[in-house]
Parts: structure tokens; sequence; C-alpha cells
């Protein structure tokens, strides 16, 4: 072929891609136990093992699962009576358990065991007379959860710096607060300052409630959002620590987006990048983080460099009856 009718190369694409990836990223504690609570149900109780609600927040891993042969309903409606069941990674109100019981099925709790902390945190201030405030998202499992932990009336949602204005309690009522697990770091510390400072007399948490992923993954993208021209978040959209990660990028003043596969990836977004940074949530393994860098190596040369801020070592225990 004549040289002068070959397609000519952009100066980006023949421009090495720098690409600084995140660590710690993708799977936390939480999620190995939750995944490997299903597995070890399947080996147990044989299939079908129904599931209530995703495990996790990850299609990847839910599809995984229902190849080993997991259903994944929404209520418990759906679950045979006698029938094995297991509760996501994200808890469930007490009504939950409590029905399964009645139905006898056999049921398998994969709450993870900080969002249990949180719970049990709950119980104890509703115990001591205080009422709950509750930072987080609204319809979020996990607030659901923790939410039905109390009686009806003892906890209020509170989402943004502007609910705070809003609240309105008699002066000698004794508060609390608590969070979700998966928030912003930083949008948290603002809400948390913003009620201290109207309710003096307010109680927290002895540490606070946002889990040890959450934070370190936050931390992590801080890290390298400012090196980079743009960064990609792997998570689902109803993955609250993926999104809050794209917010942490976007607040550092550097472009982010959330794909769910490297097949979300629009090449066009690599237009004028020098120098990609890549992250994980902590629902998304560690496979579809080599898929997209093999993807972004099909499109240019990819020098890719792991900055670390923290190690991980945290294991949790699974339930006993699960344990041979």
């Amino acid at each position: 072929m004549n040289a002068r009718l070959q397609p000519s190369r952009s100066a980006d694409q023949r421009k090495p891609l720098q690409l600084l990836i995140a660590a710690p990223r993708g799977f936390c504690a939480g999620v190995d136990r939750a995944i490997e609570i299903v597995e070890r149900a399947i080996e147990r109780y044989g299939v079908p093992v129904y599931v209530r609600h995703e495990i996790v927040h990850n299609q990847y891993v839910v599809d995984a699962l229902k190849a080993q042969g997991a259903i994944f309903v929404e209520e418990l409606d759906e679950v045979p009576d006698g029938a094995p069941v297991v509760f996501s990674a994200h808890g469930v109100p007490k009504s939950v358990p409590v029905e399964a019981q009645r139905r006898t099925m056999t049921w398998v709790d994969a709450t993870c065991p900080l969002v249990s902390k949180v719970h049990r945190q709950a119980e104890r201030q509703v115990e001591a007379g205080r009422h709950i405030l509750f930072i987080g998202h609204r319809g979020h499992p996990e607030v659901i959860g923790t939410m039905g932990q109390v009686p009806e009336g003892s906890i209020t949602l509170v989402e943004t710096l502007t609910d705070v204005g809003t609240l309105n309690f008699l002066p000698d009522l004794p508060l609390a607060f608590l969070t979700q697990t998966t928030l912003s770091v930083d949008d948290t510390r603002e809400i948390v300052a913003a009620l201290q400072a109207r309710f003096p007399d307010i109680v927290g948490p002895k540490a606070e409630d946002i889990c040890y992923a959450t934070s370190n993954r936050q931390a992590a993208v801080k890290a390298i959002a400012p090196g980079s021209d743009l960064v990609l978040v792997i998570g689902a959209t109803n993955s609250s620590n993926s999104v809050r990660l794209v917010e942490v990028a976007m607040r550092m003043g550097t472009d982010a987006r959330l794909i769910q596969r490297a097949s979300d990836i629009d090449p066009a977004w690599l237009d004028g990048v020098g120098t990609v940074g890549l992250t994980a949530g902590a629902s998304a393994p560690e496979k579809l983080v080599r898929e997209v860098v093999e993807q972004l190596a099909q499109w240019r040369t990819v020098e890719e460099r792991t900055i670390v801020t923290t190690e991980e070592k945290m294991v949790f225990k699974l339930p006993r009856q699960l344990i041979d």
C-alpha cells in the first residue's frame, strides 16, 4: 500500500498513555465475605440458593453467582417456604429474618460486619433514650436496613447540609448521630460539624461509621487525581462507594467517569489525555480492572504504575453455619 494513502495516526494515538492505578481498590473484606457466603451456601444446601437483593452492587459478580445456581430476589415473598436464602452485604431490617424464621427458611446473613456494628450502635442509642439522626442516602439498602433496626419514629434520615437546617426537635430531646458506611468522607464531615453546631449535646459514635475500605479508596483517588487528566472508576451506578469515588476526583478538578465494564469506555474520552487514573469500587473484582487496562492498550501504548496509599489486611469470619 502506498505510504501516502495509509491512515495517519493522531499525536494522541502515538503518545504513550500513562496509567495511574490506585491501591487499594476493588473488593473489600465485606464483599469477599459476602461472595464466599453465597458460594458456600450453594455447596452446602444445593441449588437453588436464593439471595435477597443483589449480594453486592456489581452485575458481573451477580451474573457469576447466578451461573453457579443463585437466584436473586427483591423480597422474601418471591422465595418458596423452607428454601435457603442469603441476606445481602448491605444488611436488612429486623423484620426480614423474623419473616424468614416464620416461613421455616434456612437463612444466612451476609451483612458486612461493619454495617452490623452500626446496627448495634443504633439499638444502643435507642435503648439509652436518644433519637437518632442517621446520615445516609434515601432508598439505599444499607439505609433501609439500618433504619429497620429500631422502632419507627426513633430515627430520622439526614441526607444533606440543607436537611440539618430543617430539623426541629424539642430542646430536651437527647440526640445521637450515626452514618451509612459508604459515604463521602468530606461531605459527611461537613454534615456532622453542622449537626454538632446546631445540637451541641448530640452524641456520636466512638469511631466514625464510614468503613475503612470506603475511606481508603477515597484517599487513593485523592492521590491519583491531581496527576491525571481523566479518572475512570469501575463500579455500578447503584454502588454508593463507587459513585463517591467519582465525586472525589471531580471535586479535585479532574474529569471522572463511572464505568461498569471496559466496553463502556468511549475512546473519544482519551482525546488530549496523557494520563488516566484508574480505580474500582469495593464491589468490583480485579478482573474488571485488568479488562480496562487491556482495552486501553488496544488504543494506546500503556505505561502503568500503581500508586499505593495504604495496605489492607482486614479479613472477616464466615457465619458459623457455613464453617465445616
